[in-house]
């Protein structure tokens, strides 16, 4: 599989999806160290960048180490998108992709994100604005429909290829389902194997164990999967997944001990990045998320606390002690 002329990932590559909040660069680099061949940044705001904000322009640091890397922008305006896909492009990210498939209120009912699968020709004019302004690859991140009645990505698709851009990622849900229920890959099979389509497609959504990676190559044909919030609290499933598309029988697997020394590496970075106490806010998502502790009888108590930890000591010593009490079995690890 080949994006743009210059990156070429070879066979059952497997990205880390754009999350707010989620994909900042300690966990891009985490989720590449565990072997996912692209990483994505947050969703960089169109409008708050070409007024500098701030936080929004910390957003475009990456480094050579996670590289190839895509820095996803969105927004309503095509002059808007146009520019800061320009501004994104000063940051030398190897792709830049477009955010229609976000489907929260402040984006969705802004018209931004998802909220574009509501008015299609405004889609295909900001998608043809960001591909003529920049000169690297222009991807596109979007969902099979705004609802179950207006599931349009197949015609979609061949609008969106048509303005040039690289490679196309669907999520196999509709905005009004948001992330409930499962997500229909078979619309995203019907793009892929549409006859009229020759640029790459990327499947998202609900890929949350090697099975799953392995059947959606198979069955539908894409030519890439994309992991997002199963890869939250759990950066190894990389590697899970890339160990089983690769045949690798009986690989070595992680302990349970190494797997709780990766959160605590995460809580180390995030913290780094932050402060102490913004960088505990932000990681408890990824401590509510994991797997690592599903199974554990009577843990309802230690969760709680746990999650309501103020200082690294505080929670250093209750992940320590989960240990130390023999917790964490190989049968539990199962459970993943």
């Amino acid at each position: 599989m080949k994006i743009g002329d210059k990156l070429n990932f070879g066979k059952y590559p497997v990205f880390l999806a754009p999350m707010e909040d989620v994909t900042d660069l300690a966990f891009r680099l985490m989720c590449k160290r565990f072997g996912a061949d692209m990483v994505y940044t947050e969703f960089v705001s169109s409008d708050a960048l070409i007024r500098l904000v701030n936080k929004t322009r910390q957003k475009l640091t990456i480094c050579d180490e996670e590289r190839p890397v895509a820095i996803q922008i969105y927004g309503k305006d095509a002059d808007t998108m146009a520019e800061a896909a320009r501004l994104s492009e000063e940051a030398k990210p190897d792709v830049i992709d477009i955010n229609f498939g976000c489907p929260v209120k402040k984006v969705a009912g802004k018209g931004a994100g998802a909220g574009l699968l509501r008015d299609i020709p405004k889609m295909i004019e900001i998608t043809r604005a960001v591909v003529g302004a920049v000169k690297i690859p222009v991807t596109v991140k979007t969902r099979l429909g705004w609802d179950n009645e207006h599931r349009i990505i197949v015609d979609l698709a061949e609008q969106l290829q048509d303005c040039g851009i690289a490679a196309l990622t669907i999520h196999g849900r509709t905005r009004a389902q948001m992330y409930t229920g499962q997500a229909d890959w078979t619309l995203i099979g019907a793009v892929k194997n549409n006859p009229r389509m020759h640029i790459p497609i990327i499947g998202n959504g609900d890929i949350t164990t090697p099975e799953c990676a392995q059947t959606c190559f198979d069955r539908y044909g894409v030519d890439a999967v994309m992991v997002g919030r199963g890869s939250i609290g759990r950066p190894w499933i990389f590697r899970e997944i890339k160990q089983a598309l690769l045949g690798i029988k009986d690989p070595p697997t992680l302990s349970p001990e190494e797997k709780l020394q990766i959160l605590k590496e995460e809580i180390q970075d995030s913290v780094a990045r932050l402060d102490e106490r913004r960088g505990i806010l932000h990681i408890r998502r990824h401590l509510a998320a994991t797997p690592l502790f599903k199974g554990i009888p009577n843990f309802r108590e230690t969760r709680i606390a746990m999650l309501r930890a103020e200082t690294v000591t505080e929670l250093f010593q209750i992940l320590n002690g989960i240990f130390e009490a023999g917790m964490l079995t190989p049968s539990e690890q199962r459970n993943e």
